[in-house]
């Protein structure tokens, strides 16, 4: 199972930056034009959360699996000095959580809006600081918290 979950979480973890990065710009294109929010920007919002939830069910299952994650919960008071078990153990799941409440606190939002304008401007705003998040969170190649390949030969 955690091979096959692994596999997933690569796929889905591009599929919700890529959402998220259309959707966006859907949304400012619309906001900008101002253009009727049109059915295909209602679907991209609630596919963009869909894909979002999905791939935070597959985080908490890796979670809870992740070797690295246990070794930080079994010596928590020494791992804080360790960057990268603070950031798989703490760190990276705050992050993620907190952008995924964001991003589902802006789909709802938009959905309620009475306006087409409100509801681009309500999807520009909450996604786009969900994705800086997101961006924050990944264990890009470069990053100084840690790093992981772009995609994972297994």
């Amino acid at each position: 199972m955690y091979p096959t979950l692994l596999v997933l979480h690569s796929l889905f973890r591009w599929l919700v930056v890529a959402c998220l990065l259309y959707s966006i710009c859907r949304a400012a294109v619309g906001l900008i034009s101002n253009r009727p929010f049109a059915e295909a920007d209602n679907a991209f919002r609630h596919w963009t959360a869909t894909v979002a939830h999905i791939q935070l069910m597959i985080g908490i299952l890796l979670y809870t699996q992740s070797p690295l994650v246990a070794s930080f919960w079994h010596h928590p008071k020494t791992a804080f000095y360790e960057l990268n078990l603070t950031f798989y153990g703490v760190i990276h799941l705050l992050l993620m959580l907190a952008a995924i409440v964001l991003l589902t606190i802006g789909s709802a939002m938009a959905k309620r809006k009475t306006t087409d304008r409100e509801k681009f401007r309500t999807m520009l705003i909450w996604f786009s600081i969900a994705l800086i998040l997101i961006f924050i969170a990944i264990p890009w190649p470069f990053s100084p918290l840690s790093g992981r390949p772009y995609l994972r030969t297994f």
